[in-house]
């Protein structure tokens, strides 16, 4: 049963059992701008208890502040309890909740836009925040006091720029000056986690470039990124002018690292250590500084087929070479990438064995040879690579043979001579 379908089936169950359920927050907003959503909230008066009675399957992720996870047919729901909120710590989460109506649950959320409620069984809207209003005119708008808004949950201050960047709505008046009033706020009360959650959900969108300039006007950059903290919008917009251009696929750290254009590659180290980015983006920042490097200096360094058959075979070469080529004049990008795409054609066999660990030569086949075990072994194993590669030989016995006319294998013979 698709996602639809399925919660739409979750909410009967929950009326058949005499309580109130409507899909909640974004997918209402989706519905009215005809986006496509499959991230289904859903609001009721069932207690978490009520929940957990109904439903075989259940994941207590918030369950003190009226927050289950229902898993049906495959999918999970957050379900959660008509509720208010009774204060907040930390700038981040409610001190406790006490139970509510449908219409104060919708006056404690976050934006007008996120306070709908839809029955989808008499497939009714319900609006007490004005939301579908907004949305007509385009605005973002913080339900109530923004002020209070931004001061119970910080990283709604983000969140007003990301919606407003996604959907290219302006932020209301009072929205702003809360925002600017309360930038300096963001931390501690935000784990740099949740903004990089964020910042993954803005770039999932064609303008991360403008998502990115609003947080810079609005103070948020330059408290994130100290560094920036001086420097003029137009500076950050033309840092950021070729992010239009960038590959649908490009990590997110690639993108961000357009407002470091100048950074050398332990700052660009510290930089992830200080997101608190995974291993995977870290891994891929440090080939990206590299490739950045390489193919700059490309013209001022001849290269071994050796060289560049490994750094073809790297999984993320290829997204590198099309984020690099952004960088460039149109009239150059199409015989930058076609350089490249010719070269790695010609190495392609050694790619592949490269991609798949097929080695070159085997230690056995060297062992053959009279090559016994040790630190030569590995060496030649490797320098039979890289003739292997740079000279097109096919067979071990090619490359032993080549080998033998190298001064390392002469240095084996000569040290084999003395032992005996």
């Amino acid at each position: 049963m698709d996602i639809y379908s399925t919660a739409l089936a979750l909410v009967k169950k929950l009326y058949e059992e005499g309580f109130t359920a409507y899909f909640a927050g974004g997918w209402v907003r989706d519905l009215l701008m005809n986006f496509p959503s499959d991230d289904i909230d859903i609001a009721t008066n069932a207690s978490v208890e009520d929940i957990k009675r109904i439903f075989p399957k259940t994941i207590p992720v918030g369950a003190l502040f009226g927050i289950i996870i229902v898993v049906e047919e495959g999918h999970q729901f957050e379900v959660a309890t008509f509720r208010e909120d009774q204060g907040y710590r930390d700038g981040r989460r409610p001190i406790g909740v006490k139970p509510a109506n449908r219409e104060e649950d919708a006056k404690r959320r976050d934006f007008t836009i996120n306070g709908m409620f839809y029955d989808p069984l008499k497939e009714k809207l319900y609006d007490f925040v004005d939301g579908q209003e907004d949305i007509k005119r385009g605005v973002i708008r913080a339900i109530g006091n923004p002020h209070q808004r931004f001061l119970e949950d910080r990283l709604r201050m983000i969140r007003a720029v990301r919606y407003s960047s996604r959907f290219h709505f302006s932020i209301e008046s009072e929205t702003l000056k809360a925002i600017l009033d309360h930038a300096d706020a963001l931390f501690p009360a935000v784990a740099m986690e949740r903004i990089w959650n964020e910042f993954s959900k803005m770039a999932a969108f064609s303008n991360f470039d403008v998502a990115l300039t609003t947080l810079h006007r609005l103070n948020l950059l330059s408290v994130i990124f100290p560094s920036l903290k001086d420097l003029p919008t137009s500076e950050i917009k033309k840092r950021l002018r070729t992010l239009p251009t960038f590959p649908e696929e490009s990590p997110v750290i690639a993108k961000v690292l357009e407002l470091f254009p100048s950074a050398t590659l332990e700052e660009k180290k510290e930089l992830c250590f200080y997101l608190k980015l995974s291993n995977q983006e870290r891994n891929f920042t440090i080939f990206y500084h590299n490739a950045q490097t390489i193919l700059k200096l490309e013209k001022e360094r001849e290269r071994e087929s050796y060289e560049w058959a490994h750094f073809y075979a790297h999984p993320s070469f290829p997204i590198c070479l099309k984020i690099i080529a952004t960088h460039l004049a149109l009239e150059k990008r199409q015989d930058f990438l076609q350089e490249h795409h010719i070269r790695a054609d010609s190495l392609d066999e050694a790619i592949q064995k490269i991609h798949s660990q097929t080695p070159f030569l085997s230690s056995e086949e060297l062992r053959k040879a009279g090559v016994p075990n040790g630190r030569e072994m590995g060496l030649l194993l490797k320098e039979g690579e890289r003739l292997a590669i740079n000279e097109s030989l096919k067979t071990p016995q090619e490359i032993i043979d080549r080998l033998k006319k190298t001064p390392l294998w002469s240095h084996l013979e000569n040290s084999r001579s003395v032992d005996s």
